[in-house]
């Protein structure tokens, strides 16, 4: 047979122009998947976006890009490789070796459940493994929810009424690393932060068998310490509204949340939006607003089951 007779082989055909717009769409929605996804974890934490973008090293002009969905589609490179190789994408960014077969299996596994009996298998995970008895977690109470929800007032009557130690966690790493707040963020950071926030619960949890004890409000947004909080202690979401937590703040002569902020309290509203999901986990809620400190303890000890205040 003649070469000449022999038909040139066709390259590739190019996508229709239907389907480069499908995939356009589709990098358009990722984008603003991620972009959402910094947002509400920026703003669970408590974090302004200069903030982030000081301790990221990211310049907060892109990192406004990102959170609005208009960031560089190169990051999405990732994302296109763990959907080709058929993992997660948290397989591929995952700190250390792979973890065993098993755990892979086990997430996948819990993926095809509702939520309901997602809850059931948790509860039943913390049963037979977290090696905490039930009894002693009800020893452990820990409050959590936003600053000004009444926290430190409600722990320290609790503790006295039940002759516990009431322990601040705040106060715990302040001593620990020998600054206030303010400055372990500016010397530390976050990541910084969030490192002796883990550290001091475990001190508290491995030195104590019996306390009330009172943490900070972005405690949730960290889903290894919450998970370890949950699993530990008896939790309480002190609940209150945005504008009563401003009030209460600004009443105990801090004007930091004001300062140079004239949406102080749309941040507010927006960071106790983007918690509740996370403070709704707690064993128990006691709605503080409106009510009286009296009122509120007679409350929480009423959910706790320990009856009114003789």
């Amino acid at each position: 047979m003649s070469l000449s007779r022999i038909a040139p082989t066709k390259g590739p055909a190019k996508p229709s122009k239907d389907a480069r717009a499908s995939v356009r769409e589709s990098v358009l929605e990722a984008l603003k998947t991620l972009g959402d996804s910094v947002r509400q974890t920026r703003t669970r934490r408590g974090m302004t976006r200069k903030v982030l973008a000081r301790d990221s090293g990211v310049s907060e002009r892109y990192l406004a890009q990102i959170e609005l969905g208009k960031g560089n589609t190169s990051i999405l490179v990732l994302r296109r490789l763990a959907q080709a190789l058929d993992v997660s994408l948290n397989l591929l960014l995952s700190d250390g070796a792979e973890p065993p077969v098993e755990f892979v299996h086990t997430v996948e596994f819990l993926r095809r459940l509702p939520v309901e009996q997602i809850k059931q298998a948790r509860l039943f995970l913390l049963q037979q493994f977290s090696g905490v008895d039930l009894t002693v977690r009800r020893q452990r109470i820990a409050l959590i929810g936003m600053r000004g929800a009444g926290k430190s007032t409600l722990g320290s009557m609790l503790a006295q009424k039940l002759e516990m130690p009431f322990i601040e966690l705040d106060r715990l790493i302040e001593h620990e690393s020998g600054l206030p707040l303010s400055l372990i963020f500016d010397f530390h950071g976050q990541a910084g932060f969030r490192r002796l926030e883990r550290r001091c619960l475990e001190q508290v949890l491995e030195r104590h068998s019996r306390f009330v004890l009172a943490t900070g409000g972005s405690l949730v947004s960290e889903p290894a310490t919450f998970e370890r909080l949950l699993s530990s202690c008896f939790t309480v979401w002190v609940k209150a509204s945005p504008e009563e937590h401003m009030q209460r703040v600004i009443a105990q002569g801090d004007m930091r949340p004001m300062a140079d902020n004239r949406e102080a309290m749309d941040d507010l509203k927006h960071i106790l939006e983007g918690r509740t999901l996370l403070y709704s986990k707690a064993d128990l809620t006691v709605d503080s607003g409106g009510r009286t400190q009296q009122d509120g303890f007679e409350l929480l000890l009423q959910g706790l089951g320990t009856g009114p205040v003789n």
